[in-house]
């Protein structure tokens, strides 16, 4: 399956008011189309369980539609997507830590709960074959580590009952970090698995003055690429979101930071004889514009030598839209730059 360069429909089917006005609105047909036009190969879909699900775990036939209405779309201009379980009853990411509302990995009736949702996804889109299946988007916390691998395995097994063909993808824990697929159990070679991970360093670039980000300035302007001790100092008070900068071996911010950070990702996926995939970049529409392209530009540079497809974030608003007015002074650059001819 090419995923070479696509882009995250976040917004959509996830992290939004799940509204049937919404999901009628937010993204059409004809942005389907755009996408295509632009040149891209695939899309990916974030999409919660509240889509999908009743809160007692009933299925949504209007929620599988609407995921069909878009995979369909996909078919119709010649993109790839990968469904994203971007949030799972009993796992938010945005609720990391917090053991009363994330209980997937705790309690076992939540957790084969999250087993029969990926089987009935399966079951109603294992057809298509320019589908992937993303198990779940960002498993955070150090302590689920060998629970997630044992969460992966059962899940694996069930899809695979139901199609061979699939690609399935997932990533570490601590938000898709790259240092951490190395703690992922190697999967069967027939089970057809992509390692994914996400990229947002430097956090304090890429999410400057984000509102989320507690430890972030909330006024302060970032650039890039700086040098190390400008984003070694200004990393400390971002706190563990800041060490992969303050720890960082690299002598300068830039190709040679991004390829220290990757680095881990790669070893990964090599030792596990799997693909790589980064199914989340970007830069907040905070950021000054010429250093937003210079960032990406050097992305886009390391991920094609080693050959590492992904998909940036977003495609519009969730602060980060690519089809948004910030980004109207590059977009035509970046579009060149993400699509080679």
């Amino acid at each position: 399956m090419n995923l070479q360069r696509g882009i995250n429909l976040g917004g959509y089917l996830s992290q939004c008011e799940h509204e049937q006005k919404h999901y009628e609105t937010f993204v059409t047909e004809r942005d389907i189309e755009q996408i295509a036009g632009w040149g891209f190969d695939h899309v990916r879909l974030p999409v919660d369980y509240e889509v999908l699900e009743e809160e007692d775990g009933t299925t949504k036939e209007q929620g599988f539609a609407l995921v069909r209405r878009v995979i369909d779309w996909s078919k119709k201009y010649g993109l790839n997507i990968v469904l994203d379980l971007h949030k799972a009853y009993g796992y938010d990411f945005n609720d990391a830590g917090d053991g009363a509302k994330n209980t997937l990995f705790t309690d076992p009736v939540v957790a084969e709960r999250f087993i029969n949702l990926w089987k009935k996804i399966a079951n109603a889109f294992a057809e298509y074959d320019h589908v992937a299946f993303e198990l779940l988007n960002e498993v955070v916390e150090q302590e689920n580590a060998q629970l997630w691998n044992d969460l992966i395995k059962q899940t694996v097994s069930v899809i695979r009952t139901i199609t061979k063909k699939v690609p399935i993808i997932y990533g570490g824990i601590q938000w898709n970090s790259v240092k951490t697929l190395k703690l992922l159990d190697i999967p069967k070679k027939e089970d057809n698995i992509i390692f994914t991970f996400h990229f947002y360093e430097p956090l304090l670039f890429t999410h400057q003055k984000a509102y989320w980000v507690e430890t972030i300035d909330k006024e302060e302007d970032i650039f890039y690429p700086e040098d190390m001790e400008y984003y070694r100092k200004k990393s400390i008070p971002i706190g563990y979101q800041g060490e992969v900068v303050t720890k960082a071996l690299s002598k300068t911010m830039g190709e040679e930071f991004i390829h220290e950070m990757i680095e881990e990702a790669i070893l990964a996926a090599e030792n596990a004889d799997v693909p790589l995939y980064c199914g989340e970049f970007g830069v907040i529409d905070e950021a000054p514009l010429e250093d937003t392209m210079r960032w990406f530009t050097d992305v886009d540079k390391v991920f094609r030598q080693y050959g590492i497809g992904c998909a940036v974030w977003s495609y519009k608003k969730m602060n980060f839209g690519f089809a948004d007015a910030h980004y109207d002074g590059i977009r035509e650059e970046l579009l060149k730059l993400w699509i080679k001819q």
